[in-house]
């Protein structure tokens, strides 16, 4: 097990999606604003003021890197290691931010692993990821799930599980870097490119997940009623530093 006295915690922020979904034409998802202020920046606010975060490590669309690093300068984001391209799949794009966080903070680092377009997770999720990996050498953002969950298989038979049992996989995803670069390692070897997510690549590779639950608040925005969701959030969480409830 690292020691965790002498191991950097480094968020590696995916931003690399178009969003199809959110029916922009302008801009990508990740820069949509709100109060003058993109979405990916209230994101990387969240690690770049985290006591606990040595350095961050941003993948984003290559045509629009300038445009992120001007606004990470306006916004005086200051604990960026790196910012470097995406790739063809989400899976490439994180191996690339993996292979940039061990080159700029070497390979004894733990890694949290969260959507650029999830602002909503709060300080004390990142706590718990940190604490998390350096117990159980990972750790998995989830929230409880408030709707049946139907799993179909190949047979077409449909297997309901507990709902009490049952919990949604969220980010960060937090890992020790040595363990999630091996993983993709072998992924990469054996020609796999399909892993929708971090979580589900370990896992398939042997690795016992741990988990944390976060806020349910902490969604991805991929719609333009997440969109409208968050304005909401953001404008309740104003109200409460104002008026004090």
């Amino acid at each position: 097990m690292q020691n965790s006295e002498h191991v950097k915690n480094i968020a590696v922020i995916f931003a690399g999606g178009t969003g199809r979904r959110m029916h922009t034409v302008a801009k990508p998802k990740q820069f949509l604003e709100l109060n003058g202020k993109p979405v990916i920046i209230y994101t990387l606010e969240l690690f770049d003021e985290h006591p606990q975060i040595d350095g961050i490590v941003v993948v984003c669309l290559k045509d629009w890197i300038p445009y992120l690093e001007k606004q990470l300068r306006k916004f005086g984001v200051t604990k960026i290691g790196a910012v470097v391209p995406g790739g063809e799949t989400g899976q490439e794009s994180i191996y690339n931010g993996l292979i940039a966080a061990r080159e700029v903070y070497g390979p004894a680092c733990n890694v949290l692993i969260h959507d650029g377009v999830r602002p909503l997770i709060t300080r004390q999720t990142i706590s718990d990821n940190i604490e998390g990996v350096n117990k159980h050498g990972n750790c998995i953002t989830c929230v409880p799930a408030t709707e049946t969950i139907v799993v179909k298989h190949d047979d077409g038979s449909l297997e309901i599980p507990s709902r009490a049992d049952s919990i949604i996989v969220r980010a960060p995803q937090t890992f020790r870097l040595t363990d999630i670069l091996e993983a993709h390692e072998r992924a990469r070897s054996e020609g796999r490119k399909d892993f929708i997510d971090s979580c589900t690549m370990m896992s398939q590779y042997g690795h016992r997940i741990h988990t944390i639950m976060g806020p349910v608040e902490n969604i991805k925005i991929t719609t333009p009623t997440d969109f409208f969701v968050f304005r909401t959030l953001v404008a309740v969480h104003e109200n409460q530093q104002i008026f004090g409830f």
